[in-house]
């Protein structure tokens, strides 16, 4: 199953890139509804590169949801950014998320695409994606108008 939710960012498209890169925001906008802990590596670098993260899970910092592999690559792109999660786990098979953020008539476009596989379980899995996701770009917004703010010059 796939979902699609897009957004648009009170801030520049580069500043939304330069957020998108760092793992700061993986935990920024997952808080409070999933908690990531890195397993290999055992720490987080401050940016992503292209490779495997495998990374344990709980919902809501409590529930332990098992391992997860985040399998980071940066896909070309004619007309803005891609930042693409190949991920799986134990429980789903395909958890394929592509960032993309665009520049559109002077605002910046989010958007999250996600293509879920966990057999019997696919339907709840992507139930809980949507709202998963949901709040992800609320935060996204949250952060955007932040940075904004705090780059605005004082008068």
């Amino acid at each position: 199953m796939q979902l699609q939710i897009s957004t648009y960012l009170d801030c520049s498209f580069e500043q939304a890139i330069t957020h998108a890169k760092t793992t700061r925001m993986l935990k920024f906008v997952a808080h409070p509804l999933v908690h990531f802990t890195p397993i290999t590596p055992s720490t987080w670098p401050d940016a992503w590169a292209e490779g495997t993260y495998w990374v344990g899970v709980r919902i809501l910092g409590l529930l332990p949801f098992g391992r997860q592999a985040i399998v980071i690559s940066f896909p070309p792109s004619e007309d803005g950014f891609l930042l693409r999660d190949n991920g799986f786990s134990a429980l789903v098979n395909v958890w394929d998320h592509t960032i993309s953020i665009s520049s559109e008539a002077g605002q910046t476009r989010y958007m999250d695409t996600v293509i879920i596989d966990a057999g019997v379980f696919t339907l709840p899995v992507w139930l809980f994606a949507q709202a998963f996701y949901r709040h992800r770009q609320r935060r996204w917004r949250l952060l955007a108008r932040h940075v904004v703010v705090v780059e605005r010059p004082a008068p």
